[in-house]
């Protein structure tokens, strides 16, 4: 049960008994009926219940019996979870039974395929198909009569209805036959379609357990027990046990058990299975860790920084598993034609009946071709189409680290005609980097650099750390700055080698006396680039002396230019928005392949204004609206998110991030956007070859059956084949690799 706010409660509820998309539409109007729900939607693939309700009025228990009112069974949400991963053969049995007893009736079948009339004793035949229909088909009675009681139809009333007129009609015509005389009987249609219809339904159980493998190998991530260290020494506790602000050590290919900060240790973190990234992150002393990642080769200590349901995995958890659970809008229009299909159904056999004894045909001949009708229109398929799909697709995303928040947002994404990126941190590394420097005449520019990091060496401002990195990367040896002073907003002042230093802006630097002359130039240039400029002067007799000036600037990040160029090459309009002056814009746009001249860069926009930039792309350029998907961080570009069709938030997996947009991508890949649209397109195909399949399967198998082409076990082999096979098609998109 999930809290969403001081008047609204979600209520997760696991549902057994369900076979196919009318039992769907009934369960949905049960508990809409319970006074004080808000919303019910129900799906047939997980086999669960989202019910949004006033939470002052109605309790779980209220919930459940309703749904066993509805003739169905109320289970824990996750009852899949608490029960494991059952074995390949699980609940066989039964059908294995089946197909035992039904074997030796269909082979007079085969038998006159071959010329050979081969014909059991009628009393060998009963004996063989009656535990077949009674014994092993009673669930379908037992779903069936539910189904009568509400004034509704499902699959299971179409089976038990047709196998028991088969199976009647042949007991009718065995007592009623003549001495000596052995009428064709139709034990064996009833028994096979009683037999196939189970194997079809434990075959669609199986390919279920893979649709949610994704959530079970996200459950699996999480440890059973962490290496508590406490003042007594280190004690393995469970998880649950561990408060935030807690030690504990994590050994050599252990997972980390919740998210946390490193204390102790250096170390490789594979975080591939939460973020899709293959290469192992290095972690030094206070880097970010997240639990579920797998420690590389180095014993670390960590500090916790979050616990239960507030860990990262936790959250992609949760994201993962209400993606799988919402009904995408596509499914709302097939609930409505699968709530009117079985009584439609059931008239057409009706008519079928009685147009075949109209034209003179034996009683037997007619309720056989009625019969077939019943076997083989079945809504599952309608059903399974979208939610099977949507599993499949989200799972997989998930695997490769997108993060699908909802079926809507899967099912606009491939739709996207516009993608807008926000600039720092998304399509740039968003840290500021020595881009430039340029020396006074007659100094190494390299000893120069070594003075301004040496000066710089003990400050934790972001442009410092640029200029300690630059020289790091040089291999240069830094000195210790003497006499440190900071001018607050503006530079430092230091002795270094006994040189008195003065570092900062330059129009510190100026108002001190510095004569900048000699950049003038190298300054236009650089400041029509849009990098910050700083620089390094030494304090003379003569004066404030210029040694060397330093542009700053950011960095596109490692392969955003080709990701984006992949993006234009499936027809999409790229726009990136920047609170940057035009002239710093276009020059980091042309980096990333952008072209300016085209309107693909907005420069010049606030942080508050971004979401209004947003809804005007959407309303278009005169030419129609169009799809827009905004790429932000997630935090900062929250509203703007929120204007766009579909918002997908680079993060690290914060909450804010996974809120923020309808898809969380969690590596800063750009990459990742392309992919995103790329699975959100197949899974749709695959929903729409489902939907055209299913559709089609029952517009021709049902006129077929109707004209007797089809007799009943065919058209239960072809009933039980349609819901396998759209189960089969939605388990292709396991193999979708960005």
């Amino acid at each position: 049960m999930t809290q969403i706010n001081s008047e609204f409660t979600t209520h997760d509820i696991g549902i057994g008994g369900m076979t196919c998309a009318s039992c769907v539409a009934r369960v949905e109007k049960a508990l809409a009926k319970v006074p004080g729900v808000a919303s019910a939607s129900v799906n047939l693939a997980t086999e669960s219940a989202r019910v949004v309700v006033h939470s002052a009025q109605v309790t779980d228990a209220r919930l459940r019996r309703a749904i066993r009112d509805a003739g169905y069974e109320p289970r824990s949400a996750d009852a899949a979870e608490i029960a494991g991963n059952p074995s390949t053969w699980s609940g066989f049995g039964p059908v294995a039974v089946g197909l035992l007893l039904s074997t030796p009736l269909v082979f007079p079948m085969l038998g006159d395929l071959w010329g050979q009339h081969w014909m059991l004793p009628a009393w060998v035949q009963f004996a063989l198909a009656t535990p077949v229909q009674f014994v092993l088909g009673a669930h379908f009675y037992k779903a069936g009569w539910h189904a009568l009681k509400a004034f509704t139809g499902n699959m299971d009333l179409l089976v038990s209805l047709g196998t028991t007129a088969g199976w009647a009609l042949s007991v009718w015509l065995w007592l009623s036959a003549h001495e000596g005389h052995t009428p064709h009987l139709y034990f064996e249609g009833s028994s096979v379609v009683i037999t196939l219809v189970m194997l079809g339904k434990w075959l669609e159980t199986r390919a279920k357990r893979q649709t949610t493998e994704a959530i079970r190998a996200l459950h699996a991530l999480r440890p059973d027990k962490a290496h508590w260290l406490s003042d007594e020494g280190e004690t393995d506790v469970p998880v649950d046990e561990i408060l935030v602000g807690d030690r504990i050590v994590v050994k050599p290919g252990e997972r980390f058990p919740l998210d946390g900060e490193l204390l102790e240790g250096q170390t490789q973190v594979d975080e591939s299975m939460l973020t899709g990234e293959p290469l192992p992150v290095s972690k030094a002393l206070g880097s970010p860790l997240t639990g579920g990642s797998i420690n590389g080769d180095g014993r670390v200590v960590m500090q916790v920084k979050a616990v239960g349901h507030e860990t990262v995995l936790s959250h992609i958890i949760r994201l993962v598993e209400d993606a799988q659970a919402a009904k995408a809008p596509i499914q709302r229009l097939v609930d409505k034609v699968s709530e009117i299909f079985v009584p439609v159904v059931l008239l057409v056999a009706l008519i079928t009946l009685v147009v075949w004894m109209v034209q003179a045909v034996p009683f037997e001949t007619a309720l056989i071709h009625a019969v077939a009708v019943l076997v083989i229109a079945c809504p599952c398929a309608l059903g399974l189409a979208t939610p099977v799909a949507i599993m499949a697709g989200t799972g997989v995303a998930a695997k490769h680290g997108i993060l699908i928040k909802d079926a809507q947002a899967l099912e606009i994404a491939h739709r996207v005609q516009t993608v807008a990126f926000d600039k720092t941190g998304t399509l740039t590394v968003g840290q500021p980097r020595l881009i430039q420097q340029v020396g006074v005449v007659g100094e190494q520019e390299s000893t120069l650099l070594m003075w301004a990091a040496s000066v710089q060496s003990g400050s934790e401002h972001p442009l410092a750390r640029a200029v300690v990195k630059a020289a790091t990367a040089q291999g240069l040896s830094l000195q210790t700055p003497q006499a440190l002073q900071a001018v607050p907003g503006k530079g430092v002042q230091a002795v270094v080698g006994g040189r008195h230093m003065s570092l900062g802006s330059l129009r510190w630097l100026q108002e001190e006396g510095l004569d900048a002359a000699q950049w003038q130039e190298d300054i236009a240039q650089l400041q029509s680039q849009g990098a910050t400029l700083s620089a390094l002067a030494e304090r003379t007799e003569a004066g404030l002396q210029g040694l060397l000036l330093m542009a700053f600037g950011d960095e596109p990040k490692p392969g955003a230019a080709q990701a984006l160029s992949a993006l234009r090459a499936r027809g999409l309009k790229l726009v990136m928005i920047s609170g940057d002056n035009q002239a710093a814009a276009d020059a980091m746009a042309y980096r990333l392949g952008l072209r300016p001249q085209e309107g693909e860069v907005l420069a010049n926009v606030l942080p508050g204004d971004k979401a209004a930039q947003v809804k005007k792309l959407r309303e278009g350029d005169g030419h129609g609206p169009r799809v827009v998907a905004m790429v932000g961080d997630g935090v900062n570009d929250a509203p703007a998110l929120a204007a766009a069709d579909v918002g997908l938030a680079m993060g690290n997996g914060t909450d804010v991030a996974m809120h923020a947009a309808g898809i969380t991508l969690m590596r800063g890949d750009v990459a990742l956007v392309g992919a995103a649209l790329d699975i959100s397109a197949r899974t749709v195909a695959k929903i729409r070859q489902n939907l055209f399949w299913a559709f089609a399967y029952n517009v021709a198998g049902i006129p077929l059956a109707a004209l007797g082409y089809l007799n009943p076990v065919i058209a239960g082999a072809a009933m039980a084949l349609s819901s396998v096979s759209v189960m089969s098609n939605a388990l292709l998109l396991k193999r979708w690799k960005p």
